[in-house]
């Protein structure tokens, strides 16, 4: 008997650490969750003294796309899919993301229009 196809939804599990992912978080329209990747080095001084991330205010401008949503809908109801997908190293604009903490972890929602590059 053939198998049948089920549609998976674009979402990403985030884990609290244990083997069992707690819950699901699927960006909405033409969303991408980004997991930042933050650079030690940015964080200290030449000397070797580090930075606080209160009194260092810049945000990363590049992240692993974690999960994406559907798209965009134009005025014509055509969906129009994110050209980003889970995995992808990307490049995005430093004051379009929307900053999100997740079990510890951060995360940013970043807008299709917001990305800039995607890193081979």
């Amino acid at each position: 008997m053939p198998k049948k196809k089920t549609k998976k939804k674009a979402g990403a599990s985030v884990s609290t650490g244990s083997s069992q992912p707690r819950f699901k978080v699927r960006p909405l329209g033409d969303k991408v969750l980004v997991a930042t990747e933050e650079n030690d080095k940015a964080n200290r001084t030449k000397s070797g003294i580090i930075i606080p991330e209160t009194v260092s205010k810049d945000r990363p401008e590049t992240g692993r796309v974690v999960a994406v949503g559907e798209g965009r809908r134009l005025d014509n109801g055509q969906l129009v899919p994110v050209k980003v997908k889970p995995g992808d190293k990307i490049i995005f604009s430093k004051y379009g993301p929307d900053e999100i903490k997740i079990d510890e972890q951060d995360y940013l929602i970043v807008s299709e229009a917001n990305i800039l590059a995607i890193i081979d």
